[in-house]
């Protein structure tokens, strides 16, 4: 299997399959895609339809492909599949500034490897950065690291349903199956 097969098997069980939740931002969604990126990668049929080999085809050209998190699970299998299950629940740019702010303040004011910009793309820069903060960290580093992601992405859980009440439907349920 895959690091893209395992993150997206993860990501599948967490997002499940089709809902219209009327506090939902996104309308009706089926395997997390929502009907509008459905429709954005082509996608025309009844969004209770979609297959979820389409689904999977969308997941790995918007969210992993463009977060180069082959390149990630080469480094960390589980920093990818983390990586991708928030940019899917956040976005891309989100998942991509929590790794970027993690290593920048993990890398001892400079001394193990230069700070990253912070702009929400991870480039050569972002990725040599997790390479030699692997490599002087090793695996408690990287149990560090993603606690470091899920406490940044459980903060942004807490203020999407403080500044939009109707998120305090899904808060829970994101915190328990994501952070």
């Amino acid at each position: 299997m895959t690091a893209f097969d395992e993150a997206f098997e993860n990501t599948v069980a967490h997002e499940g399959g089709y809902s219209n939740h009327s506090a939902g931002r996104g309308g009706a969604t089926n395997y997390g895609i929502t009907e509008a990126v459905a429709q954005e990668n082509g996608y025309t049929g009844a969004m209770a339809d979609l297959p979820l080999e389409t689904a999977k085809d969308i997941y790995q050209r918007r969210y992993w492909n463009p977060l180069r998190l082959d390149e990630i699970a080469k480094i960390s299998t589980s920093v990818a599949i983390e990586l991708f299950d928030t940019a899917v629940n956040m976005g891309n740019g989100t998942a991509a500034k929590f790794l970027q702010r993690t290593l920048n303040v993990f890398n001892r004011q400079q001394a193990d490897y230069p700070d990253t910009r912070i702009d929400g793309a991870i480039g050569p820069k972002t990725v040599s950065a997790l390479q030699t903060f692997m490599m002087k960290r090793k695996q408690p580093g990287e149990a560090v690291l993603l606690k470091s992601l899920n406490s940044l992405q459980g903060a942004r859980y807490i203020e999407l349903a403080e500044n939009r009440e109707q998120n305090e439907a899904f808060v829970f349920g994101w915190m328990a199956n994501r952070v």
